[in-house]
């Protein structure tokens, strides 16, 4: 019952034409069916109160979006502000939206639930320590649930509605990325460089598996792997039943830190990292397809549109890149870090960086 009640959320996530979640869907598989038109052009830009690291998402044609200064933003579709809400700390995880409500973690450690029309707080959840990743959710027996992880070592179960907690599972290490959610589980690194695989219906740890050093990213899920890069630079396939790390990829002329998510399309994975590429594996192998050299460092997560992958630099560069050969089709300098993927809407996309501005490009 269980895996039936999730395997049809993440329908409705792959079906919708909107980016409700930092990843696109619950899996966190950083990809979409909404298609890019491009080339792109710089529709509209908003000035924040301070630097945007958090990713937008976006829901009902609104975007939402949070600052290190602590604001979360709703824009409508032509970059007007509809509303804004002021948290106590700086915001760095990227929210999540879900029935009318959206959910923001911040540094302090406090989860808002606020009203998506209004931007009003429905309720507050405090974590004992900073909030980095984003918020996920599953249903079970029809409830509604969010799950975030926190340096408090903790992932939280929290009902939905009433902003309770039902469980907490209790890791060896701070918890810096969002988790991953699918068949039943949430699974999820950390600074103690393990996989962590844990039953949602009771917060009861099904596996944990030694992948590395510290993991500062979200891990992606699908057919039972997990892909995830870690701070020594390693990016590795690790398949979750047999607990066994499959294959790993390790860049010979460097060991800069993976910070990213990787994306899934297919039989590729992709992802960047500090070492300024963009790399496309095999997915059961591992082998290098193909790598671009971006020319900055990659922190933000790849996000791919069709047969399309969007990566974006510290130095400030958004890319299109065509998954079949490494080619950039289209480019774009902002001029100013991008620590986050963008999010897609309406054919186009839409973007934070560190100038404190967002920015929103479309055909």
């Amino acid at each position: 019952m269980l895996i039936i009640a999730l395997a049809s959320v993440h329908s409705a996530f792959s079906q919708s034409n909107e980016w409700h979640i930092f990843r696109g869907d619950a899996a966190l598989t950083g990809a979409s069916k909404t298609k890019i038109n491009y080339p792109l052009a710089l529709k509209w830009t908003f000035k924040a109160d301070d630097d945007i690291v958090a990713a937008p998402i976006v829901g009902e044609n609104t975007i939402f979006v949070s600052s290190i200064g602590g604001i979360v933003y709703a824009l409508d579709i032509s970059g007007k502000e509809k509303w804004k809400f002021t948290t106590d700390n700086s915001i760095e995880a990227p929210a999540l939206y879900l029935n009318n409500r959206v959910y923001v973690g911040n540094l302090s450690g406090n989860l808002y639930a606020l009203d998506a029309k209004t931007g009003k707080p429905i309720w507050t959840y405090q974590a004992e320590n900073q909030i980095m990743g984003s918020a996920n959710y599953f249903y079970l027996k029809n409830k509604l649930y969010i799950i975030v992880g926190s340096y408090d070592y903790f992932l939280h179960c929290i009902d939905a509605v009433t902003g309770k907690m039902v469980w907490k599972y209790e890791s060896d290490n701070y918890i810096n990325g969002a988790p991953a959610i699918s068949s039943g589980a949430a699974v999820f690194g950390g600074c103690d460089g393990f996989l962590h695989v844990v039953n949602l219906e009771n917060g009861q740890l099904r596996t944990k598996i030694n992948v590395a050093t510290y993991i500062a990213g979200s891990v992606a899920l699908t057919e039972n792997l997990a892909f995830t890069g870690d701070y020594d630079g390693l990016f590795s396939c690790i398949d979750i039943s047999g607990k066994t790390v499959k294959w790993k990829f390790d860049n010979p002329a460097s060991s800069l830190p993976i910070l990213a998510s990787p994306a899934i399309l297919g039989e590729k994975v992709i992802i960047g990292g500090e070492d300024k590429y963009l790399r496309c594996f095999n997915k059961s192998d591992g082998k290098e397809k193909w790598n671009f050299n971006a020319g900055g460092r990659i922190d933000a997560s790849p996000v791919i549109s069709g047969s399309l992958v969007i990566t974006a630099t510290m130095d400030g560069m958004l890319y299109l890149i065509d998954s079949e050969n490494g080619k950039p089709v289209w480019s774009y300098e902002i001029g100013s870090a991008i620590a986050h993927n963008p999010a897609l809407v309406n054919g186009g996309l839409v973007v934070g960086a560190r100038d404190g501005n967002i920015y929103y490009f479309r055909k």
